[in-house]
């Protein structure tokens, strides 16, 4: 198990408020219901991603985790939560 030491200042926002672009490191995953199905995607708390997409209405949104590209829709987004880096 892997425990996070969070700067003090920073404050965990939805991964869908980020811009493309922007780096991030996983916190927390807020909805139960789908959340071992993104942890089964490769989204685990402390796992860096960076965004690499973002479609015109904001959904969906592709972000490079690991090795791979993984795209979601903007529900799923809304329950990650991250710390922009």
């Amino acid at each position: 198990m892997r425990i996070l030491r969070l700067p003090m200042n920073k404050v965990a926002v939805p991964l869908s408020l980020l811009r493309k672009g922007d780096k991030a490191i996983i916190v927390s995953l807020d909805d139960s219901a789908i959340s071992i199905k993104l942890m089964e995607m490769g989204c685990m708390p402390g796992e860096f991603l960076e965004v690499d997409y973002i479609a015109p209405l904001g959904d969906p949104i592709s972000i490079r985790i690991g090795n791979y590209l993984l795209g979601l829709r903007k529900d799923e987004a809304v329950a990650i939560k991250v710390i922009k880096q």
